[in-house]
């Protein structure tokens, strides 16, 4: 035996170096984790070659959207462990500012919209993150995220530096950008990136914006490489110095690729939007993007040596009143669902889409990647029966005390929600009528208007009709507007103009109503709550429209997802235990909703359907989603 003998004054020396080793090792080997957190890391995401670099390493950004306010908090992890298994390294998400300050100055970063417990989830998971807090965010949210209560100035010009825009902004920022900061790359976080608003190129009116903006964002500690994301035409317009500039497309042009390699002919190319898939407006059919062809791209995008986020990997749902709409060529406002025929469903199912960019994506990992989540079981409850009823006239008496003005209000002017007005739902509009004839809207309903005299319906004014009937009557009656916002326009340079309910004279016989009292229907949870304890009865044999419906879903055991099936209603909104979970309309393409198990409670659900024309004496529960016919992207 050889036996080797240290002196006591090279064992110190040797046991350091031993350490020393050991803790280079275990840097290497975890330091560049996600889940890890240190006090601090020397270098973030870096674009200073034509390759991506993380701490000094070549990387690659394999990206994949999913956005917190679009999936149940239940269901976080659920999807975030999905994409990981799918060899995504990095979630990008946007943050919604109408969602985090619904009225001025009164914020909610809680529950479904903790953004902080979010990115820690992804970091536990495993993922970078790429933070796009806007303040606009397009996304086809209703007015791109922005909050209606901006456009209770007359003289707003939303993504300027028109002062009451930037003090906004800056408003906002002061609240949301401390709570990322600890987040970031360099203080051990896992945000990698940050985004400068989204697509300014498409907008591009105020040349001093986008560099307010990024102000914004260093002033405050955004540290992170930053970012520029537009499309192929808004490329030369959308970009600021000292940001890398990134790509949206759906199919490789060259000329978007061409632009780039001139501008940043050094720097690595990142197509920041990759759509996977495509949004669906009423009326339309359901969008869908061939798996084969959608990740042919991606093939060719990661061929040339590029980074890609796929938008979306998961689209969730417009929950509520999120949706928003699009104004060219006409107006038509998006539906309820975002599954974007994404890689995982609205429900979080796995498509073909996901099993080929799995086995694309495996090529760039050195190590196996992470097992598959087992699917979650999806339930055909039986159908709830609709045993009670409320017409709208008799739930007026649980609203906001009513305003009274000569001339007709816009929703975001009404005197509501602690003076911010009204962002969503419905807004009901009375006066009073001594004749018929001929009732013109001028263009002023925005969207749409079921038309009463005496609370009985004679017509519709939709977006772009300007005329209906008005029978004769003797004597004094009420005609009664009921004006829905079916969503603002979320992208385009119509934003300033987004405004809701009634933004002009109706006139009847060439003169122009006055003296209307104004009701605020916004549906909120709390006017729901509110009708616990309105007058309801059992449901006629011919109920009163537009009215609410109550009936019971019961539940056996624990609880499962479910599709909500409406045959025989026309146009509705629906909530379970409180829950709004969105908009139905008969004419499609979406034929049933997205009922989160996590919703619902073991035993009995409360079950609430606001119908505005037509309803059956039930609803009913699939095991499967129905998105309606299909059309190529």
């Amino acid at each position: 035996m050889v036996v080797i003998r240290i002196r006591n004054s090279h064992r110190r020396h040797y046991a350091l170096l031993c350490f020393s080793i050991a803790g280079f090792i275990i840097y290497n080997y975890i330091g560049m984790q996600p889940g890890v957190r240190r006090v601090s890391r020397r270098e973030g995401l870096s674009a200073n070659s034509s390759l991506f670099t993380l701490e000094g390493e070549e990387f690659r950004i394999l990206g994949g959207s999913i956005h917190y306010f679009r999936v149940p908090r239940a269901y976080w992890k659920d999807r975030i462990m999905k994409m990981k298994a799918c060899g995504v390294n990095t979630l990008t998400t946007y943050v919604p500012w109408n969602l985090h300050e619904p009225e001025r100055g009164i914020f909610d970063f809680q529950r479904q919209l903790d953004l902080e417990a979010y990115i820690n989830l992804a970091a536990e998971v495993g993922l970078w993150v790429i933070l796009r807090p806007g303040p606009y965010i397009c996304s086809e949210m209703d007015l791109g995220g922005l909050p209606s209560w901006l456009l209770r100035d007359e003289n707003m010009k939303l993504r300027t530096t028109y002062p009451g825009f930037t003090e906004a902004v800056n408003s906002f920022f002061d609240k949301l950008i401390p709570k990322v900061i600890p987040l970031q790359f360099k203080k051990g976080g896992p945000i990698i990136a940050v985004q400068v608003e989204n697509e300014y190129g498409s907008y591009a009116k105020d040349k001093n914006y986008m560099p307010f903006i990024k102000e914004a964002l260093q002033s405050r500690g955004i540290d992170e490489l930053l970012l520029t994301s537009d499309n192929n035409e808004g490329l030369k317009y959308g970009g600021v110095i000292g940001a890398l500039r990134t790509i949206n497309l759906q199919k490789l042009k060259p000329e978007g690729l061409k632009y780039l390699d001139a501008i940043q002919p050094q720097s690595p190319k990142l197509v920041m939007e990759y759509w996977a898939g495509w949004f669906d407006a009423w009326g339309d059919l359901h969008h869908v993007f061939a798996a084969e062809d959608m990740v042919a791209v991606v093939r060719k995008i990661l061929k040339r040596g590029m980074s890609v986020n796929l938008y979306m990997f998961h689209g969730g749902t417009n929950f509520a009143f999120m949706s928003g709409a699009f104004a060219k060529p006409s107006y038509k406002a998006l539906i309820t669902s975002y599954d974007y025929d994404a890689p995982l469903t609205e429900a979080g199912d796995y498509t073909p889409k996901y099993h080929l960019l799995r086995d694309l994506f495996s090529r760039y990992h050195t190590e196996k990647l992470p097992e598959m989540l087992p699917l979650r079981w999806k339930e055909a409850y039986e159908a709830a029966i609709m045993y009670q009823h409320l017409s709208l006239w008799d739930a007026l008496q649980f609203v906001e005390e009513p305003f009274r003005s000569v001339s007709p209000v816009n929703m975001e002017s009404l005197p509501v929600n602690n003076g911010n007005g009204q962002s969503f739902g419905y807004t009901l509009y009375e006066t009073t009528i001594t004749s018929g004839g001929l009732l013109r809207s001028d263009n002023n309903v925005r969207d749409r208007a079921l038309v009463f005299v005496d609370r009985r319906f004679i017509g519709v004014f939709k977006y772009k009709s300007l005329e209906l009937a008005v029978p004769d009557g003797k004597g004094k009656r009420t005609l009664s507007l009921l004006v829905e916002n079916c969503g603002r326009v979320h992208y385009g340079k119509s934003l300033d103009s987004q405004r809701k309910g009634l933004v002009g004279d109706i006139v009847l016989n060439n003169t122009p109503l006055r003296d209307f009292t104004i009701y605020s229907l916004d549906m909120k949870p709390s006017f729901i709550e509110r009708l616990n304890a309105a007058p309801w009865k059992y449901l006629p044999a011919i109920p009163t429209f537009p009215g609410f419906f109550q009936g019971r879903l019961f539940v056996d055991g624990y609880p499962s997802d479910t599709f909500i099936k409406l045959p025989g209603w026309s146009k509705a909104v629906v909530f379970i235990n409180g829950q709004n979970l969105g908009r139905y309309w008969s004419i499609g393409p979406q034929q049933a909703l997205y009922l989160p198990g996590p919703w619902l409670n073991s035993g009995i659900n409360q079950v609430i359907v606001f119908e505005e024309q037509e309803a059956d004496s039930k609803i009913h529960f699939e095991d499967s989603p129905d998105l309606g016919m299909t059309v190529d992207v």
